[in-house]
C-alpha cells in the first residue's frame, strides 16, 4: 500500500470520528439544554467545523508529500 493510499485511509477514519464527536456533542446538546449554556450548539458547531477543516487542509499537505515521496521511491526501485 502506497504512502498516499495509507494517508486517505488514515484521514477518513480521523475524520469520521471528529464527525462521530461532533454528533454525540450535538445529541447532548439537544437531549440536556439544562446542562449546557444557551450557545453550545454554536460553539460546538465552530469548534468541531474549525477542527476538522485544519485537519483536512493538513491532510492536503500530507498529501503532496507522500505523493512526491512515493514517486521518488519508484524512481529509485526502476533505477536498480
Amino acid at each position: 500500500m502506497s504512502k498516499k493510499e495509507r494517508l486517505i485511509l488514515a484521514m477518513v477514519i480521523v475524520e469520521a470520528a471528529l464527525a462521530g464527536l461532533w454528533w454525540y456533542l450535538a445529541s447532548y446538546g439537544m437531549d440536556n439544554p439544562d446542562r449546557v449554556t444557551a450557545d453550545f450548539q454554536q460553539v460546538i458547531g465552530q469548534t468541531m467545523g474549525m477542527a476538522m477543516g485544519a485537519l483536512l487542509g493538513l491532510g492536503v499537505i500530507l498529501f503532496l508529500v507522500a505523493a512526491r515521496s512515493d514517486r521518488k521511491a519508484m524512481a529509485g526501485k526502476t533505477r536498480r
